[in-house]
């Protein structure tokens, strides 16, 4: 396997045009855990029954989602990685306008950063959606390729940010999950083994199947909204997360909260393990 980053970072990938209805956004819903409790509240409803549905932002990265694949299965010039060592290690995501619960958009991928660390390469993938100039939103996937590294690239990426301050948070969220979980979350088109095969589980050095990173990465979005912004989808500009473990499905993710400004600092462990899988995270709001 090998990574140029020359080539890479010049080099087209095809746009591709995705669409979706409300009922890939309530599926995207309820593989992110809504409605597992108080299933008829009108908050839950609003995520789950399509009479007053509304999308959450980081229901983005579903549409997007594709640019991913390219990146890890060698379709793209400079791009050799083993898919096998592949780890999500950053998401960023900015959401221009709100969402509609039924779309139909052209994505633009491109490699956008790359970084030689030594044993693995850092790539960036950033894929605007919607219109040439006015998009919808913007994803931008950060994948750290084990055994990639050494081509000589820039070694200098960027420092982690957001740290959360030494008080005690404004709010603390719990989410369950369900054993069967990430069986859902996989009908909203992210099918990797990993999160559905025992024994491909095992080779990715796990005992079970985990969660999808963005999976958690919904969830954690959902206990924002539903703790700090009123249930209010629309007010989430920019959602931007380190990821830092993994969850089993039927664990329970704790979601600490810190207001800073127009900056929701934002941390998650899991509460059986008290290990962290989200970090250096915040989401801005209008």
């Amino acid at each position: 396997m090998t990574v140029d980053p020359a080539v890479a970072l010049a080099a087209r990938i095809e746009p591709y045009t995705t669409s979706w209805d409300a009922d890939d956004v309530i599926l995207y819903h309820l593989g992110i855990g809504a409605g597992l409790n108080k299933a008829i509240d009108q908050a839950e409803l609003a995520y789950t029954y399509e009479q007053k549905l509304v999308v959450l932002p980081s229901f983005a990265v579903v549409p997007a989602f594709r640019a991913l694949v390219v990146a890890v299965t060698g379709q793209v010039p400079g791009l050799a990685v083993n898919p096998v060592m592949v780890l999500h290690g950053e998401q960023d995501l900015e959401v221009h306008k709100a969402i509609p619960t039924s779309g139909s958009v052209e994505h633009r991928p491109r490699v956008a950063s790359l970084y030689d660390k030594g044993k693995a390469a850092l790539i960036t993938i950033e894929v605007e959606s919607g219109p040439a100039g006015d998009p919808l939103f913007t994803n931008r996937f950060t994948i750290f390729a084990r055994g990639e590294g050494g081509f000589g690239g820039d070694p200098n990426s960027p420092a982690p940010g957001h740290q959360p301050p030494e008080r005690e948070p404004d709010a603390v969220a719990e989410s369950p999950t369900m054993g069967h979980q990430a069986l859902i979350y996989r009908l909203s088109g992210d099918k990797n083994p990993l999160h559905a095969d025992p024994d491909f589980a095992k080779l990715g050095g796990f005992d079970t199947p985990i969660l999808h990173g963005l999976c958690t990465y919904g969830m954690v979005a959902k206990a924002v909204v539903d703790a700090l912004l009123d249930g209010d989808v629309t007010a989430v500009a920019r959602y931007q997360v380190r990821f830092t473990g993994v969850v089993f499905p039927g664990e329970t993710v704790v979601t600490s909260m810190w207001r800073e400004g127009d900056r929701i600092v934002l941390s998650a462990t899991t509460k059986e393990r008290g290990q962290p899988v989200l970090s250096n995270a915040a989401i801005w709001t209008r």
